[in-house]
């Protein structure tokens, strides 16, 4: 067969020709040649539609869940083959016109709900936070910022996501709030971040248990070598968690990924940078840490050591207050060194007026010649003078609520009862004898108006047995729940009474009786004398 084309070139080219080829190519026989076949192009299209039918557009299938090649395995033709199917679905999948607006309103439906979850813990059980706009801002950042940078690690494929630290959002989130916060924020953390990994079981396994082992390591952070010892442990769990998951994909110890333990020894270095960046975050979001409350509680501290030397009874006073709050706290699993370093300030407003507080005076008492109302001012007073010099010396928000609230919305009942003995037929103005407040809210501040109360009043007492001391603490404790001060407080009566059994073992070793010396009669101090050795440079 033959087209037009090939049928002049194969006459020009045959040797049976008997013509000059120059006198042929004169004639134009291209003019002259017509073919004697037609190709029916309608049959032609229909046959090849037929063929194309019977060829299936993909060669073998993959079930769902069917592992397609093993790490550490030699990839065949067949498999990447299957591989490359994948990535090309994948990446047709992806396309961003191909319902772009259906993958983002699904994203934003589960990034809501876990946001929706977490607000509702708060709601819940930490009402507060909601009511405090750096914890918020605290936690929003913390859940969004570490899977923020995961999912850009992924798209950009840079690095390895087993570097992010994530048990550093527990940490902060302890440090600076609570264990039950601090577990919520790693579960929306964890989710979030197997959302932008399309839902890596592993990694998601691996941070959350890296996470709670973080929790449980540390309680308090007070002492630098608390994060080496966190970090040891988080290392060896997360490495302790990937094995055993490799193990259980059937995976032996030749085709273990070392890489991946290396990125997770790598991370637990990472955990360490915890340190510096504390005080970073309290700055930025205006919190106290457990490291800034040591450092506060210095003797040393300016205003400590003016009240050593102004107002010695105030300071020793503050102590032994500071002491009790930090064992109740303790024992109801509170935050002591935040009860502690609270305790220690709380009374620096007596620094202008000292003479006018019990502690301080030496049988003199100023308040002889004053009106009831004037001594009731004075006593007032030292609250916020303790605001104005904690704003003079820069001292954290967290400590100067612990000055406004150690005396809650209580009265001055010493100055207030005798007011009433003289005046028995009329009522005072209001807030004459009254603490400005508010009442205590977190309970390490309802712990110090506890102590301070407790401490301040035994020491009025002539017997210190242990039954009067357990009055005392119970006459002081229970009226200060049925006048309401620590309703806006989340402490318990298990706390309250645990609290009531701490003060009464304390007092009693603080008030405990000596055993009285015998002195030695006059016959035998006379032998003694007889008896006694002279001196090495005395004669013989």
């Amino acid at each position: 067969l033959y087209s037009n084309r090939s049928a002049y070139e194969y006459i020009m080219s045959s040797d049976t020709i008997h013509f000059p080829r120059e006198m042929v190519a004169q004639c134009n026989l291209n003019q002259y040649l017509e073919p004697n076949l037609v190709v029916d192009t309608t049959k032609t299209n229909a046959a090849r539609e037929d063929v194309l039918s019977s060829v299936s557009p993909a060669s073998g299938i993959v079930q769902s869940g069917q592992r397609i090649i093993d790490r550490g395995e030699i990839v065949s033709a067949e498999q990447f083959r299957i591989l490359q199917s994948f990535e090309n679905e994948t990446v047709r999948r992806s396309d961003p016109k191909e319902g772009f607006w259906i993958v983002l309103v699904g994203q934003l439906i589960f990034v809501s709900c876990i946001f929706a979850a977490v607000v509702a813990y708060l709601r819940l059980f930490r009402r507060d936070y909601l009511h405090s706009p750096h914890s918020v801002w605290l936690l929003v950042s913390l859940i969004t910022i570490f899977p923020l940078i995961t999912f850009i690690m992924v798209d950009q494929k840079f690095l390895n996501i087993y570097l992010v630290p994530y048990a550093m959002i527990p940490i902060f989130v302890r440090i600076f709030l609570d264990s039950r916060t601090a577990f919520v924020s790693l579960v929306a953390s964890s989710l979030l971040s197997g959302f932008a990994l399309h839902s890596s079981y592993e990694f998601v396994l691996i941070q959350f248990v890296a996470g709670s082992t973080a929790i449980g390591a540390l309680r308090e952070l007070t002492e630098r070598s608390q994060l080496l010892r966190v970090a040891l442990f988080v290392t060896l769990t997360s490495e302790l968690v990937l094995l055993g998951y490799e193990f259980s994909q059937g995976i032996d110890l030749e085709h273990l990924d070392a890489s991946l333990y290396i990125y997770i020894t790598i991370n637990g270095v990472c955990l360490l940078f915890a340190y510096p960046l504390l005080y970073l975050i309290e700055k930025m979001f205006g919190f106290t840490s457990g490291v800034t409350l040591i450092e506060l509680s210095n003797t040393n501290n300016t205003v400590l050591r003016r009240m050593s030397k102004v107002a010695q009874g105030t300071f020793i006073h503050s102590l032994q207050v500071a002491n009790l709050s930090a064992e109740v706290a303790d024992k109801i699993g509170a935050k002591p060194q935040l009860a502690r370093t609270g305790a220690m300030y709380h009374d620096i407003g007596k620094l202008f007026n000292p003479a006018f507080f019990t502690e301080n005076q030496s049988g003199v008492n100023p308040h002889d010649e004053l009106t009831e109302e004037q001594s009731a001012h004075i006593i007032i007073s030292h609250v916020n003078e303790g605001l104005r010099l904690a704003d003079k010396y820069h001292l954290p928000k967290v400590i100067k609520d612990f000055i406004r609230t150690h005396h809650g919305r209580s009265l001055t009942r010493y100055f207030y009862v005798q007011w009433k003995n003289k005046h028995p037929e009329e009522e005072p103005e209001q807030g004459i004898f009254q603490y400005p407040g508010p009442n205590p809210s977190p309970r390490e501040q309802a712990i110090l108006m506890m102590c301070d109360a407790v401490e301040a009043t035994s020491r009025s007492l002539k017997d210190f047995s242990e039954e009067s001391i357990t009055a005392l603490v119970n006459k002081i404790v229970d009226g200060q729940v049925s006048e309401g001060y620590f309703k806006e407080c989340p402490i318990t009566f298990r706390d309250i009474a645990d609290a009531k059994r701490v003060l009464v073992e304390n007092l009693k070793t603080i008030y405990h009786t000596r055993i009285a010396y015998p002195e030695i009669n006059s016959t035998a101090q006379k032998t003694a004398s007889a008896t006694r050795r002279p001196s090495f440079f005395g004669r013989r």
